[in-house]
């Protein structure tokens, strides 16, 4: 009886987790193509923007730790997937969540905006990369099992929301590879999911290590020394490049014990 019990109990749960991710997943497409069908307004974008500089700096270039990735000159309908998907409950991203509330970022005109402001920064001329040893068998990887849906040159697709990975920090894109293929982002790709269930460690690396070297198109690219005049107040480290010196990593020391004497 009792045995009867739990397994009802279980199943209960299981098709309750199930019903929760499917409409978690509707809400987020139901937004996404609210936001799509909306004129975006890149002056509002702006402002909208101001909230997302102190993690992904106001240049939209994230950090070379990989801590934030690179969003400038991200295609729009990937920018506004993510975002719906994230408030939705639909990819998990608890640092995000309370940046992406409607309280503070808005609905979905406001998803609009921002994404439309992000996607035309120009991206940095000098994203992180990898160790550069196993590029051959990267690039082998890359146009074997990765062309299909980012595209040759690493450009996604725009109306099958796929994102651009050319330009992208090389330990970004460990951890979310990573991540997609523990199955942990449950917005990823199923396709891609399966397809790299049986990349070894050396696959991962090597295939990430040449993406991150994939260059994008000189016009998205922004010149060396290139600041974004919409936050001329923020401060900003002496290579922009790196994110070091961002607020986000000036984090007070410690304070140190007296010593007795």
């Amino acid at each position: 009886m009792r045995k009867s019990i739990l397994a009802a109990s279980m199943l209960g749960l299981m098709l309750s987790a199930g019903s929760s991710i499917a409409d978690s997943h509707d809400a987020a497409m139901r937004e996404y193509e609210a936001a799509l069908n909306l004129t975006p307004d890149l002056e509002n974008g702006k402002k909208v923007y101001r909230v997302c500089t102190v993690c992904h700096t106001p240049e939209g270039w994230g950090l070379e730790s990989g801590a934030y990735p690179q969003v400038a000159g991200q295609l729009r309908t990937v920018i506004i997937k993510q975002l719906a998907d994230i408030r939705a409950r639909n990819r998990d991203n608890p640092t995000m969540v309370p940046f992406t509330s409607p309280q503070l970022l808005g609905g979905a005109q406001e998803i609009a905006d921002a994404a439309a402001y992000i996607s035309q920064l120009p991206m940095s001329p000098r994203n992180g990369i990898g160790p550069g040893i196993d590029l051959a068998w990267g690039k082998k990887l890359y146009e074997d099992n990765c062309t299909e849906c980012h595209g040759e040159n690493g450009e996604g697709h725009l109306e099958d929301h796929i994102p651009a990975v050319y330009g992208q920090h090389y330990r970004y894109l460990l951890r979310q590879f990573e991540w997609i293929k523990m199955e942990r982002r449950r917005n990823a790709d199923k396709k891609m999911v399966k397809q790299i269930h049986n990349f070894t460690h050396r696959d991962v690396r090597a295939v990430l290590d040449y993406v991150s070297r994939i260059r994008p198109p000189a016009d998205k690219l922004a010149a060396e020394g290139w600041r974004n005049p919409d936050f001329p107040k923020f401060a900003r480290p002496s290579n922009p490049h790196s994110g070091a010196g961002y607020t986000i990593d000036q984090r007070p020391q410690r304070p140190q014990r007296p010593i007795r004497p």
